[in-house]
């Protein structure tokens, strides 16, 4: 939890007296804050100068917190939301979209695994396309390693006029991220922005790319301890809020890594598996041919695959 302090500014009222009654009471963090009772501390503010100032800070302290969380939802009500606000996005690979019952679901994190070469980056940026051109949506395409091209996101969308061209790639908005803590302060600047958004369909953040999301979180694993993996946890939640809560695609690139008798898996091991809704496995066959297969998804059976051929370009035929 974050320290009380994060909240003071903007709020003259949770001032240095503020804190210092708060932390009289042993209350450094919100964590802290929120094991205590209102009327109780209320009760203690009343012993102290200007009272009233202090419980004007702790009603806004409480009203901030609550502000921060998502109200509890049942069952129907998460069904409504899913059927009025989380819509199928295309990706522009009819094979993909087949496979996946229609594409990319709004509010679910997909990660696309495979090795080098494989066609991952190819993908990530047709889907920006897609979206951009046939969905009219805004895309934030974060690039790890240099790896974005304009033009083939032009070569996606194909023969447009000029003007048309130009109205689709001002939808997609690149950032060139090469490390944790810069892609953390990108995320929340998205959500400021998502919380900012007029609650309007068209025009607005549909999908969010991150190629590749293992070249970030790979150096800081091992060396630094547990610090890494509680860096690399509150990433990947932060993702799924963000999906959740702002009816947001994301779509995250990941490199394979060596499994049991030759096999390869997806990287980042078993803390991360939890945090994609849906796993797509990318497999080269041979040449410039490889397979696809489902290895996670929330309502389809796992090793689901068909071939693609030439994979540049995703002309993607089923095996038979």
């Amino acid at each position: 939890m974050p320290p009380l302090k994060s909240l003071g500014p903007g709020f003259p009222v949770i001032d240095s007296d503020f804190q210092s009654f708060c932390a009289s009471l042993g209350i450094l963090s919100v964590e802290d804050f929120l094991l205590h009772d209102l009327d109780a501390l209320a009760a203690q503010a009343d012993l102290r100068p200007s009272p009233e100032r202090l419980k004007q800070g702790l009603a806004l302290v409480f009203t901030i917190i609550e502000s921060m969380h998502q109200p509890w939802r049942n069952g129907m009500e998460i069904l409504e939301d899913v059927q009025k606000n989380k819509r199928i996005l295309s990706t522009g690979c009819e094979g993909v979209d087949s496979l996946l019952k229609g594409g990319l679901h709004e509010g679910h994190v997909t990660e696309l695994t495979g090795p080098s070469s494989s066609g991952k980056t190819q993908f990530c940026l047709m889907a920006s396309a897609e979206v951009a051109y046939k969905h009219k949506g805004l895309v934030t395409y974060i690039d790890t390693g240099n790896s974005f091209s304009a033009k083939r996101i032009a070569h996606s969308i194909g023969q447009v006029d000029k003007k048309v061209l130009q109205t689709v790639m001002n939808r997609i908005i690149c950032y060139s991220v090469y490390d944790i803590f810069t892609l953390l302060a990108v995320l929340h600047e998205l959500e400021f922005r998502l919380k900012s958004q007029i609650c309007e369909r068209d025009g607005i953040a549909r999908l969010l790319v991150i190629d590749s999301i293992s070249s970030l979180i790979t150096p800081i694993l091992g060396s630094n301890g547990p610090q890494g993996r509680g860096l690399m946890t509150s990433t990947g939640w932060l993702l799924k809020k963000v999906a959740d809560e702002y009816s947001t695609a994301v779509l995250v690139s990941n490199h394979t890594v060596s499994g049991n008798h030759g096999t390869t898996k997806p990287a980042l091991g078993e803390s991360w598996k939890v945090i994609p809704h849906t796993r797509l496995l990318l497999t080269q066959v041979g040449g410039s041919n490889c397979s696809i297969s489902i290895i996670k998804h929330p309502s389809l059976e796992n090793a689901t695959s068909f071939s693609l051929l030439n994979h540049s370009q995703f002309c993607i035929t089923y095996k038979v």
